[in-house]
């Protein structure tokens, strides 16, 4: 079965990376699911759901972690698409794996939220994974005001970018204890004000945000811009916030940007060491990102500034005359052509 799994993957892939812009609806480049996966790190008996999963695939990643740790498959995934094609082909995505223990619906998940736990309970996970549309326009905003969830009572994200309206759904169906998520988000969310200021400073003095981390630009399907992945969790080890600088490592390609295998380790062991590291990771104390007005925009925290050389001005001086010579003799040579041409 895993190799028909495998390949139905590979059809969705090659499909994503050929219908471009489509298809980032239904699909996360395999290596940033792995690194959420990862981070994540789902334990046996657990729960995970996606409100917005696509074809699957970082649910799946989620679910395999399990099994290559504990050699089991005592998980369960949940998942939610508001495009019924992409409905189908999760739900076949997860029966060509094998996934016995899964359950997909269809529908919108902010306007019409299908998780449930009983009629008026949105039903928690140990584990929250998403990659939602970068700021939808038509999320949902008429009648999110009295949402019967309560879900944005910290604040109602823009009407035109509903970033923030997919972030609070997934801090809603954290469990309260053993409940964390991973979220891809465009840069925006880390520093936009207005509503998303007021938003993000409650989830900060909340201690919920856990970790941010820049990646690569055009890492992404139909995309070049560079996304981040917040980390939040109901129980955290301190108060501080974790930013990781992970713009500049990747193997580049022609359309898209790839996430080696060290790239990923590297962000994964910065993550667990949760330490400053020079020019890629600064753990912030609240106070810090308070004196920042709760802007959480990574260069504010990680210094990627690179010494210039010094410059040598007598160097610089003696090349500028010796090339000011040059170019007289040149000009004087050219005279010389010019009247032999009779000009």
């Amino acid at each position: 079965l895993d190799v028909i799994g495998n390949a139905y993957e590979f059809l969705i892939k090659n499909f994503a990376s050929d219908a471009g812009r489509k298809a980032g609806e239904f699909y996360t480049p395999p290596e940033v699911s792995a690194l959420m996966a990862e981070i994540m790190d789902m334990a046996e008996g657990e729960e995970a759901g996606d409100p917005t999963c696509g074809s699957g695939s970082l649910l799946m990643k989620c679910g395999q972690r399990v099994q290559a740790k504990y050699g089991t498959k005592k998980y369960a995934l949940y998942g939610q698409e508001s495009i019924g094609s992409t409905w189908a082909l999760a739900k076949m995505n997860m029966f060509l794996h094998g996934e016995d223990n899964h359950r997909i619906e269809w529908g919108d998940t902010i306007r019409n939220p299908k998780l449930l736990d009983g009629e008026d309970a949105l039903k928690h996970f140990d584990v929250v994974v998403a990659n939602p549309p970068f700021s939808l326009d038509k999320w949902g905003h008429d009648t999110a005001g009295h949402d019967r969830f309560g879900r944005f009572r910290r604040g109602l994200p823009p009407r035109t970018k509903g970033d923030y309206a997919f972030i609070l759904h997934m801090v809603e169906t954290m469990k309260p204890r053993t409940g964390r998520m991973a979220v891809v988000v465009p840069h925006g969310v880390l520093f936009r004000g207005g509503s998303e200021g007021v938003i993000r400073r409650k989830l900060i003095e909340e201690n919920l945000l856990d970790t941010v981390i820049g990646l690569p630009e055009k890492l992404f399907y139909g995309t070049g811009i560079p996304a981040a992945i917040l980390i939040l969790r109901k129980t955290k080890a301190d108060r501080n916030v974790l930013f990781i600088d992970a713009s500049r490592e990747f193997k580049s390609g022609k359309n898209q940007n790839q996430l080696t295998d060290g790239n990923i380790r590297r962000i994964v062991e910065t993550y667990h060491a949760r330490a400053d590291a020079p020019k890629y990771a600064d753990l912030a104390t609240p106070e810090e990102i308070a004196g920042n007005d709760f802007n959480l925009n990574i260069p504010r925290y990680v210094d990627t500034f690179e010494e210039e050389a010094e410059i040598d001005l007598v160097a610089v001086r003696t090349e500028r005359l010796r090339l000011k010579a040059e170019l007289e003799e040149l000009e004087t040579k050219m005279d010389g052509y010019l009247k032999e041409l009779g000009y």
